[in-house]
């Protein structure tokens, strides 16, 4: 019995040859891009678990969670470097939220550790005070608060380098294409903005220029503003072109039925939702208003799909990867919630008194599930080691 080895789109094959033939066993997944869908599914359960707590400990894990996964299945396309852009804008929003807490907002506990001058204002603003004491009860408050909606932002970031703009946009639904668009040409802003920057800097490099400080700094911002100019003029002649906004013929019938189905979706899911928060609401209004308005919604997103005009080219499968992701997603999400509606002590990290925050065991397991697809999904093509064009 013989065994060849051969290598091939980027997946190890053995090929054995014996009395039955030859057989081939592969070693290696094929690489191949996950469905956008799925790591925004990814990113958003992430983002729940951390809107639900304020301890520094978990904000951290979800944080560390978030960029292993990027780190392992991020392609080397430009729009996949802007998660370093968005962990360097959580600083950034950490510290002005320090700041607000410090100058403006009210202080919280009674451990002083400077005195602002202070300043009258006027009735119409109570409650909102310039300057005055700051204890060190409302530094660690803001701090915490600043920390969870960096945590936030920073997976969002994780799913804007993880899934194409592009491929995103192919997975909208035809009712929501119009509006998919705009939220892709938003989330395109930050990859866009890292690599003209980029460009920029090097230039500016390269001619013996500064790029740091405020005098870099100064330099470099009107050319990234010329190009963003020159790139939604580009845009707006490319929408143009293709025919952006044109819809098909519907009867006044349908038009008509589409927007009643979809504002009486809309009602049934915000009474239904109001009935299962509100405990005093009868059990009735609740999940079958909610059930009602989910498939009203359904109903009105169909009806609706027919106006728009447009094929999908080659759609993004959703197979077992897809669907190896999805149960991390919920499962991040649904234990965290659960534990934060029944009150489990360490969510909260304690401020007034300052103490070091407990770490609750169901938490940290539930952040670490999504640590998962960094191995059970596919590596992405460009990164896959041993590929050969």
């Amino acid at each position: 019995m013989t065994a060849v080895g051969v290598e091939t789109a980027g997946v190890d094959l053995t090929a054995v040859r014996g009395p039955g033939g030859v057989r081939t066993r592969g070693r290696r997944r094929l690489p191949r891009a996950l469905h956008p869908g799925a790591w925004w599914l990814w990113a958003a359960g992430l983002a729940i678990a951390a809107s639900r707590t304020t301890n520094p400990l978990l904000l951290v894990l979800i944080v560390a969670v978030a960029g292993y996964v990027v780190s392992a299945r991020r392609s080397q396309a430009p729009w996949a470097r802007s998660f370093g852009f968005f962990l360097k804008l959580g600083l950034v929003v950490i510290a002005i939220r320090v700041l607000f807490q410090a100058i403006v907002a009210a202080p919280i506990g009674t451990t002083i550790l400077v005195t602002l001058p202070s300043f009258t204002l006027p009735e119409i603003m109570a409650g909102v005070r310039l300057g005055g004491p700051i204890t060190a009860e409302s530094l660690i408050a803001a701090l915490y608060d600043g920390m969870r909606l960096a945590t936030i932002l920073i997976c969002i970031g994780a799913a804007n380098s993880l899934a194409s703009p592009a491929r995103l946009l192919k997975a909208v639904p035809s009712a929501l294409y119009e509006f998919g668009l705009s939220i892709v040409i938003a989330v395109t802003f930050a990859p866009q903005l890292v690599t003209d920057l980029d460009r920029i800097r090097s230039a500016r490099r390269l001619r013996g220029r500064a790029i740091g400080g405020l005098r870099g700094t100064a330099g470099s911002a009107l050319p990234v503003l010329e190009g963003a100019l020159e790139r939604s003029i580009t845009l707006a002649a490319a929408m143009d072109s293709r025919g952006y906004g044109r819809q098909a013929h519907r009867s006044r019938m349908v038009r008509r039925t589409t927007g009643a189905a979809l504002l009486g979706a809309l009602v049934m899911v915000v009474i239904g939702t109001y009935a299962l928060l509100d405990a005093s609401a009868p059990a009735a209004l609740g999940l079958p208003l909610l059930a009602t308005g989910f498939i009203l919604g359904g109903i009105g997103f169909a009806l609706a799909g027919r106006r728009s005009i447009r094929t999908r080219y080659r759609p993004d499968p959703w197979t077992w990867p897809e669907w190896g992701v999805t149960p991390c997603a919920l499962a991040t999400a649904g234990i965290v919630v659960a534990a934060s509606v029944q009150g489990v002590s360490g969510l909260i990290a304690p401020v007034d008194p300052i103490a070091w925050p407990t770490v609750p065991a169901v938490a940290v397991l539930a952040i670490l599930i999504s640590a998962l697809p960094a191995v059970i999904t596919p590596p992405v093509p460009d990164s896959a080691r041993g590929s050969r064009t």
